[in-house]
C-alpha cells in the first residue's frame, strides 16, 4: 500500500520548484492532491493535467493565501470537491533580498504577508475541519535562514523564524484534537530560481555544505510524505532541517 493512499492534501505555491516536488511525491504514493498556483495558468494547468495522469484526484486553484478571505475559500472549495483534507502544506512563499539599510517597508511588509501571513490564514482556515475530522497534519515550509539569519534576508528570516514559533504554537494548541504540525526547513536546494546564478558561487556554496552538494527539490519532498503520513503519527511540533547538514 502506498503511503499517502487515502489521504487528501494541499499544497500552496506548487506550480513549480519545491512545491511542485512535493505534488508529484504525494501523488506517486497515493493522496489526492488540491494544490494552489499564482502566476502562471498554464503552469498550473499543465500540473494537474501531469498528477491526473499518475491516476489520481488533482485539482489546481488559482488562490493568494496571504488574502484571509481567499485562503478560506480555498478550504471550502478543497473540501467541497474532495470530500475532506487531511494534510495541509504551506509552501508558498516569496523572497525580496536586499539590505536593510535599503529595505522598504514595502519590501519588508510584502514578505511577511506572503510567508507569514498565509500560512496563519490557511491554517486557520482549515482548523475547523481538522478538528471536526480529529485529524490532521499541518506542513509549514521554513528554511535554515529562519534559524541562523543571512545578511541581506532580514525580512526573509523574519518570516521563516515566524513560521517555527507559529509551528510549535499550533501543535501545541491543536494536539489533544489529533492535529500535528510540523516545519521544514530546506537549506540550499537546487530549483529554478537558482539556475540563474552564477555557477562558480554555486560550486562555493555546495563546497560549505558537509555533504559536498546541493539538496533536490525531491529531498525536500521525502521529507513531507513522511510528515503527511502516518509514520510519523507521534512526530509534531518539530522542525525538520533538510540541509545536509548546512546547519549543526
Amino acid at each position: 500500500m502506498k503511503l499517502l493512499e487515502g489521504k487528501v492534501a494541499l499544497i500552496t505555491g506548487a506550480s513549480k520548484g519545491i512545491g511542485k516536488a512535493i505534488a508529484q511525491q504525494f501523488a506517486a504514493q497515493g493522496a489526492s492532491v488540491a494544490f494552489t498556483y499564482l502566476s502562471s495558468v498554464e503552469k498550473g494547468q499543465a500540473l494537474e493535467e501531469e498528477l491526473k495522469a499518475q491516476g489520481v484526484e488533482a485539482k489546481g486553484y488559482r488562490s493568494d493565501a496571504s488574502d484571509m478571505e481567499a485562503a478560506q475559500e480555498l478550504i471550502d472549495s478543497v473540501v467541497k470537491d474532495f470530500g475532506k483534507l487531511d494534510v495541509l502544506v504551506n509552501n508558498a512563499g516569496i523572497t525580496k533580498d536586499t539590505l536593510l539599510m535599503r529595505m522598504s517597508e514595502d519590501q519588508f511588509n510584502d514578505v511577511i504577508r506572503v510567508n507569514l501571513n498565509s500560512v496563519f490564514n490557511t491554517v486557520k482556515a482549515a482548523t475547523r475541519t481538522f478538528m471536526k475530522q480529529k485529524s490532521g497534519s499541518i506542513i509549514n515550509m521554513t528554511s535554515v535562514v529562519g534559524i541562523k539569519g543571512n545578511a541581506g534576508q532580514s525580512n526573509y528570516a523574519a518570516s521563516k523564524a515566524g513560521i517555527i514559533g507559529f509551528t510549535k504554537s499550533i501543535a501545541q494548541e491543536l494536539g489533544s484534537r489529533g492535529i500535528r504540525s510540523n516545519a521544514i526547513a530546506p537549506g540550499f536546494i537546487k530549483t529554478e530560481m537558482t539556475e540563474v546564478l552564477d555557477p562558480k558561487i554555486v560550486e562555493a556554496w555546495e563546497q560549505g555544505i558537509p555533504m559536498k552538494r546541493a539538496g533536490k527539490p525531491e529531498d525536500v519532498a521525502d521529507a513531507c510524505v513522511f510528515l503527511a503520513s502516518d509514520m510519523s503519527a507521534y512526530v509534531s511540533g518539530q522542525v525538520i532541517q533538510v540541509d545536509g547538514a548546512m546547519l549543526t
